[in-house]
């Protein structure tokens, strides 16, 4: 227990609540338009889609299939080269964004193209009929009709995003993860850990209930 009111009166505890809020804002904000973009273009250019590309869907669904499975502790070491060419470094906070947008990036696509897949064709087939061209479609139709699933799909991305967080120690990063391992579970001190358990499930019911309201007003229209 002192060690916990150690670690909030010099403001370690709310440092690492920072940090992990900014991995994620970071991460998403990144991660969310690049996998918007990415499952769009898989839901438009599968067969059948408003742009029906045969290779394209292919070679996106192979990218997704392949990326979005591996474990994020082992795709930190797996992107640590790339991660250096791009970023600067492999450690640390860059590298850690870096890879939490990669690894969300992909997780995103596949659940933009789920909840996408769940718009009616019939609402589609009617635009097309009207004459709209397909990016027209896609973006007063297809995107505006699904964005209740995908706001729940964003929520839950979220979510998945908080738990990767817990692996920054990995590579030198922080958060209430890292501050957990470090300050809780390696010196043998629970109270340490669950504050830290504490603050991680109090966030993510925020965002959880944030994202069932937003989402059931647009599911209302």
């Amino acid at each position: 227990m002192d060690r916990l009111l150690e670690l909030l009166a010099n403001g370690k505890f709310l440092e690492a609540t920072i940090q992990t809020l900014v991995y994620v804002v970071f991460a998403m904000g990144i991660g969310g338009v690049l996998g918007l973009v990415i499952g769009v273009l898989l839901t438009v250019t599968r067969q059948g889609g408003l742009l029906a590309q045969r290779s394209v869907f292919w070679v996106l669904n192979l990218l997704v299939n392949f990326f979005r499975p591996i474990p994020f502790v082992i795709l930190i070491a797996a992107l640590q080269p790339v991660a250096r060419a791009v970023v600067g470094t492999g450690i640390g906070d860059r590298a850690l964004i870096f890879v939490l947008s990669f690894a969300a990036t992909f997780g995103i696509a596949r659940l933009v193209e789920q909840n996408l897949l769940t718009v009616p064709p019939g609402v589609i087939e009617a635009a097309r009929a009207m004459g709209a061209s397909p990016f027209r479609i896609i973006r007063t139709v297809l995107i505006p009709e699904g964005l209740g699933p995908l706001v729940l799909g964003y929520t839950f991305a979220f979510i998945a995003v908080v738990d990767m967080t817990a692996m920054a120690g990995v590579i030198g990063g922080g958060g209430l993860g890292n501050l957990a391992l470090q300050y809780g579970y390696r010196q043998f001190n629970p109270w340490v850990t669950w504050a830290a358990v504490l603050v991680i499930v109090i966030l993510v019911q925020l965002v959880q209930l944030l994202g069932n309201i937003f989402a059931r007003r647009q599911l209302r229209r």
